[in-house]
């Protein structure tokens, strides 16, 4: 049989199972449920929202994507409204348009938070319009009770000291989720637990990206 060692026990597999103590992968307070259809964006334009993009597609969930919505194109739902990719905009449609039509409205959200000066450069923002626009959207997606859901997998290399361009995009999204998904490396610090417990977020924490896919199948079983 196998087994594991905890505090220095090595205990059956069976038996941690039974006491329903986290197994290493990721720590869990309780896993929220979410519906489809899901919308994911960036809060900050760092490649982060690409690691969440690819996490989806490997979980088998359908998502559209967009990287600088506004309001209008939120409430535009599953499609949104037909929008092409341009200078300093992009967008990715593959919900599954059968299932969920085209203006279906988005049941989910998932903001991947992490700052990129170059990437809001090149979406035409700076950190106070960003922090602006997404205060819009968090208004809009409590109002239309949108499900928010935070991630942060950039690890320590998206944290900063307070006030930077990384902490300024987590002080905009985090405090406001439903539901937060961070990196162990990304909370060392314990603010996220902190954030958590403050505003009575569900929180897991993950030691690995790839720990988001099993994670996403169980919240949107």
């Amino acid at each position: 049989m196998k087994k594991l060692k905890i505090l220095g026990l090595t205990l059956p597999l069976s038996f941690i199972l039974f006491l329903g103590l986290t197994m290493p992968g990721f720590a869990e307070t309780e896993i929220s449920k979410a519906k489809l259809p899901v919308l994911t964006t960036s809060a900050g334009q760092s490649p982060d929202v690409t690691t969440v993009n690819i996490v989806l597609e490997e979980a088998g969930i359908k998502y559209d994507y967009c990287d600088v919505p506004n309001v209008e194109i939120v409430d535009a739902g599953v499609g949104l409204a037909g929008k092409e990719s341009g200078t300093g905009f992009h967008v990715e449609i593959y919900t599954d348009m059968e299932k969920f039509p085209e203006g279906t409205p988005y049941k989910t959200v998932i903001i991947a938070i992490g700052a990129s000066l170059k990437g809001m450069g090149a979406s035409g923002l700076t950190v106070e319009k960003e922090v602006s626009r997404l205060k819009k959207i968090i208004d809009n997606c409590k109002k239309k009770k949108i499900f928010i859901i935070a991630v942060h997998v950039g690890g320590t290399s998206k944290r900063g000291a307070p006030g930077s361009d990384n902490e300024r995009m987590i002080d905009a999204v985090a405090p406001y989720a439903d539901y937060l998904i961070v990196s162990g490396d990304g909370n060392k610090d314990g603010r996220f637990d902190t954030i958590a417990k403050d505003n009575e977020i569900p929180l897991t924490q993950i030691e690995y990206a790839l720990d988001l896919v099993d994670i996403f199948k169980q919240v949107f079983k």
